[in-house]
């Protein structure tokens, strides 16, 4: 008999991923496939957001779709993007098959930050990884007032949050 040493870190390893598939299966809730005798598993690909200096940059992976089955809108900041893959059929009568690949419609829709330019989003679409290049809006710089205090001579500055107009605006006595 062989001693297995025990690893207590990698026993809550498990336990999280069989915890984490409980979870999986119970919200998501499968659709029956078209014999009437078992269950899809729904499909929602997943998605990376990374935010640099100037821009966000979203992927989703999309393996199997080709660019035309893939729709990117934006609606009152909101970036939608839907599509569907379609199931392969493969009729055979003897054997035994297992489907783990999902298949279906999906939608995924992100609110963006206000401010965003819509013609300024670009996709690009390569051997299944959809990729937005998302800029970020213009920060707004401060406005700048400039008041004159008793006489034209002394001029005061108040700056303002605004847009990135000077004023010179006399000031009361």
């Amino acid at each position: 008999m062989a001693l297995i040493r025990w690893e207590p870190v990698a026993e809550l390893n498990t336990i999280q991923n069989e915890m984490n598939r409980l979870f999986n299966t119970f919200f998501d809730q499968p659709a029956q496939n078209g014999r009437g005798n078992g269950t899809t598993r729904r499909w929602l690909p997943a998605m990376d957001i990374v935010e640099t200096t100037d821009h966000y940059l979203l992927r989703a992976d999309l393996p199997g779709l080709a660019d035309g089955d893939v729709n990117v809108q934006m609606e009152d900041n909101v970036l939608t993007i839907s599509g569907e893959r379609k199931a392969e059929r493969d009729e055979q009568h003897e054997g035994y098959h297992r489907l783990e690949r999902g298949f279906g419609s999906f939608s995924r829709s992100l609110t963006l930050p206000d401010g965003i330019d819509p013609d300024r989003i670009e996709a690009h679409f390569d051997r299944g990884v959809l990729e937005i290049d998302i800029p970020k809006p213009e920060q707004r710089k401060p406005r700048t007032v400039q008041v004159k205090l008793g006489g034209s001579a002394n001029l005061e500055t108040i700056e303002s949050s605004e847009s990135g107009v000077s004023d010179q605006v006399p000031a009361l006595a």
